[in-house]
């Protein structure tokens, strides 16, 4: 958490996101983050409130939502309470989306289990010898 009344340069958010002061001011370029406080010298000087909405684009981002989505939220946030419901149908797209990723994940996660199981057990069919795989017509070994 950070703290409240504190400023933070570009360095010191970008160690504590995990975001590069190059993605910094590119998500302040397209309106993923807006009003970045300067000094009288033009250097940015993050708050608290700016650290807690990177810390949700950098969540939101590591869940897949696309960066237009994340900037049609940006936009729809600073219009106010009003967008409530509008950035409510965004958020619940973009979790059936990430549902439908989990229930993938597990898919392939099963597979890999299946096929570890198999090989503790020694059971994995060995795929033809690159031989009878030429003489049956197909140069790839194991296809």
């Amino acid at each position: 958490m950070a703290d409240e009344g504190r400023e933070y340069t570009i360095s010191e958010v970008a160690e504590l996101t995990g975001l590069s002061p190059h993605t910094l001011r590119w998500y302040e370029r397209i309106g993923l983050i807006a009003f970045i406080g300067r000094e009288a010298n033009g250097r940015r000087r993050y708050t608290a409130h700016d650290l807690d909405w990177l810390r949700l684009l950098t969540k939101l981002r590591a869940t897949g939502m696309p960066v237009a989505d994340m900037v049609r939220y940006a936009e729809l946030v600073r219009r106010g309470a009003g967008t409530y419901p509008e950035r409510q149908r965004l958020l619940e797209e973009h979790r059936e989306r990430v549902l439908k990723a989990m229930r993938e994940q597990q898919e392939m996660l099963r597979l890999l289990d299946h096929k570890i199981e198999m090989c503790r057990r020694g059971t994995v069919p060995e795929p033809p010898r690159e031989e009878t795989a030429r003489a049956q017509g197909d140069a790839r070994p194991g296809a």
